[in-house]
């Protein structure tokens, strides 16, 4: 019997891009449902009837918990589902699990809220402004420098390869021009280097072009 697949909707972004990572790097069969977000799909009532705030990834997985389908909204919350029902890239040492979740939180919350920022203030907001668009990105610069650190006696954020690595790798690559303008984040780029040579985040990362 083929397992169910799981069908994911979203568009070419961060949120979408990390939960087709994971879901590539876990081996689980999943469907693409391309939203246009340029001609509102996402405000749609069929849409909305996924995820009532309008924003993308939504996922449906018709065997979820009991058998039963689940939908879900929220990236990270996708991850972190995926991580339980596969056990994979979760680690089981409860210390280590802790520091995962650590970084995980930082990639889904402190470095994804800066990035889209970045774009709201350069593409959406009513009265744009350069200072702005400077202001957030020199905290998503920081943020690159403290992970930097991270991996400089480490070869991922949490010793080994786990879901924090995936929520971060697309802000990463979409803002590498702030690692190159930083001009002295080696292990950033190295660890960002090995991400992308794996075959699982490269059809993740082309999953919604």
């Amino acid at each position: 019997m083929k397992p169910a697949m799981i069908d994911v909707y979203g568009a070419n972004t961060s949120n979408s891009q990390r939960v087709a990572i994971m879901l590539e790097e876990c081996a689980i069969p999943y469907l693409v449902h391309k939203v246009d977000l340029g001609a509102g799909e996402h405000r749609s009532d069929a849409f909305l009837a996924l995820n009532p705030v309008g924003a993308v990834p939504a996922m449906i997985d018709p065997k979820g918990p009991g058998g039963s389908a689940l939908t879900l909204s929220q990236s990270g919350a996708m991850l972190l589902y995926l991580a339980m029902k596969t056990g994979r890239f979760f680690p089981h040492d409860p210390a280590l699990r802790a520091v995962a979740f650590q970084w995980f939180m930082f990639a889904s919350t402190d470095c994804a809220s800066m990035s889209t920022m970045i774009f709201l203030n350069n593409a959406v907001v009513p009265e744009r402004a350069a200072a702005n668009v400077a202001f957030f990105e020199d905290r998503v610069a920081r943020y690159f420098t403290v992970i930097d650190a991270r991996l400089e006696s480490r070869r991922y954020l949490a010793d080994e390869l786990t879901i924090a690595d995936f929520a971060l790798y697309p802000i990463v690559r979409v803002r590498y021009g702030l690692v190159e303008r930083g001009g002295d984040l080696p292990h950033l780029a190295r660890w960002a280097d090995e991400l992308a040579a794996r075959p699982g985040v490269a059809r993740g990362m082309a999953a919604f072009e």
